[in-house]
């Protein structure tokens, strides 16, 4: 876990001072429309790595709590803050510096918005206390997702909504393939299966679980003997396709209280 905790740190700290030099995979403007950017704090998107726009598809409402896993530079702090208004609160929890002081900076005028350092398999916050548990390709990060999932429940009142946007595996594959995967896209664990997905959160308690592919990531055979010259030619055929982002939603069992 440390060491896993230490390469992604060091990582996404990388990647808040240059963004395209970090070995990390830059999705964000494919994910969100230009209006949309061009309204948020100028170059957020730059230093945004998620794969997925998990604030829309969460259909905030003004007075929510919403908690941002792995918020990074806040550019869906920004969209949650403005959905929830005045009369509601946007928590962001990032285990890395450099990108919470980035995103200070982003949102230094939003009166709304606190971001808290932490880990996601230790979220330092009271049990049943927000209405919304957002993430932007972040959970597949971790190394113990079964944790991370059962902390995002844990702190979520009863109705409350889980949306995350994450990488899937359309069908499994070898452990040389994840590692070559891995190291080319900055998915240090890497993802999960859509089976696994569900069975993870179902063990964790949520309801309602739908996951929605939002994209397919070909990667072609000129692409794939250029990036992974160490794999056979039938290794870079099965990758072509297996890689996918998706939005994930769950509840939380109960009355909102």
């Amino acid at each position: 876990m440390d060491d896993v905790r230490r390469e992604v740190r060091e990582r996404y700290a990388r990647a808040a001072r240059d963004p395209r030099g970090a070995g990390v995979v830059n999705m964000t403007r494919r994910n969100y429309d230009g209006a949309t950017l061009e309204a948020a704090p100028k170059g957020i998107a730059a230093h945004s790595f998620g794969c997925g726009n998990p604030t829309e598809a969460a259909r905030l409402r003004p007075g929510e709590t919403v908690l941002d896993l792995g918020c990074g530079a806040g550019l869906d702090i920004f969209l949650a803050s403005a959905a929830v208004g005045p009369g509601g609160r946007v928590i962001g929890l990032d285990m890395t510096d450099e990108m919470l002081d980035t995103a200070a900076e982003n949102l230094r005028e939003l009166e709304n918005v606190t971001l808290v350092k932490g880990y996601i398999e230790e979220i330092p916050l009271e049990d049943k206390s927000v209405d919304v548990v957002l993430s932007n390709c972040v959970i597949n990060l971790s190394p113990d997702k079964e944790t991370v999932l059962r902390e995002a429940f844990r702190v979520l009142r009863p109705g409350g909504r889980f949306c995350v946007a994450d990488t899937l595996f359309l069908r499994p594959v070898s452990a040389r393939i994840v590692a070559n995967l891995a190291a080319w896209s900055g998915c240090i664990a890497g993802a999960l299966t859509e089976e696994e997905y569900r069975s993870v959160m179902n063990e964790a308690g949520f309801a309602d679980i739908e996951i929605h592919r939002v994209k397919v990531y070909p990667i072609p055979e000129a692409l794939a003997s250029m990036a992974f010259p160490e794999l056979s030619e039938e290794e870079r055929r099965e990758i072509d396709g297996v890689l996918a982002s998706a939005i994930v939603t769950g509840t939380r069992p109960g009355t909102g209280e």
